[in-house]
């Protein structure tokens, strides 16, 4: 049976459509879901994607987290459903209590808009089993806060537990110990903040390795279901 994947659109989500295509590039059904929805219909795993989602009002991502959909994904979340947030969505994932951590300003205080190698740190989580630990990827990154800080303590276990999923190999944004993307005790929540959903084709991205991550998922998915 066809994994189905969704999709959370909220009010200012930029990425969706493009998650949802590379939901389908990658050999699952993709799924629109609504922000103001409380019923995941069935999804197999979530996707919450990038953009600005209630104009970043308060903190980014902290309006979006508080949302009937995010809800059900936070309790779905605990039952082991995979979970991937890009961008915005890492943020929300960190609002909503499911990531540690949060996104602040980039160092120097510049939006960044560029193509950027992240190093695989973690291949066994739901979303990333399809790498190589230690494999380099070319993904976009866009974005004015997405510098990864938490407490020492917090990073330190991140470390030590192999929670780290992606590192940056140029850290351009300042984030503690260059943390691109990290994960929950599980592994099946993942966030990140670079874009793997803007490279699946190579007509219109710098790659296809961010196929990788949705691939992944449809594996993860195969495996609960077995």
């Amino acid at each position: 049976m066809t994994a189905t994947i969704g999709v959370i659109t909220f009010p200012g989500t930029l990425d969706d459509v493009d998650a949802l295509r590379a939901v389908r590039l990658a050999g699952a059904e993709p799924k629109q879901l609504w922000h103001a929805d409380d019923d995941l219909s069935g999804v197999d795993a979530v996707v919450v994607p990038g953009g600005f989602s209630y104009g970043d009002y308060l903190r980014s991502g902290a309006i979006a987290a508080q949302a009937p959909m995010m809800g059900a994904v936070v309790e779905a979340a605990k039952k082991g459903m995979p979970v991937l947030g890009i961008c915005n969505g890492f943020q929300i994932l960190t609002e909503a209590g499911l990531l540690p951590g949060a996104l602040t300003r980039n160092q120097h205080l510049n939006f960044h808009c560029v193509d950027t190698y992240l190093e695989i740190a973690n291949a066994e989580t739901a979303w990333t089993s399809r790498f190589e630990s230690g494999q380099k990827i070319l993904v976009p990154a866009k974005h004015g806060e997405g510098r990864f800080q938490a407490d020492k303590e917090t990073v330190h276990q991140l470390e030590q537990e192999g929670r780290v999923v992606f590192r940056y190999t140029d850290n351009f944004n300042g984030s503690a110990n260059a943390i691109a993307g990290v994960t929950n005790e599980t592994g099946r929540v993942v966030g990140l903040m670079p874009h793997p959903e803007h490279a699946i084709e190579v007509l219109t991205g710098p790659s296809t390795d961010g196929l990788g991550l949705f691939e992944s998922a449809i594996d993860a998915i195969s495996k609960i279901g077995a």
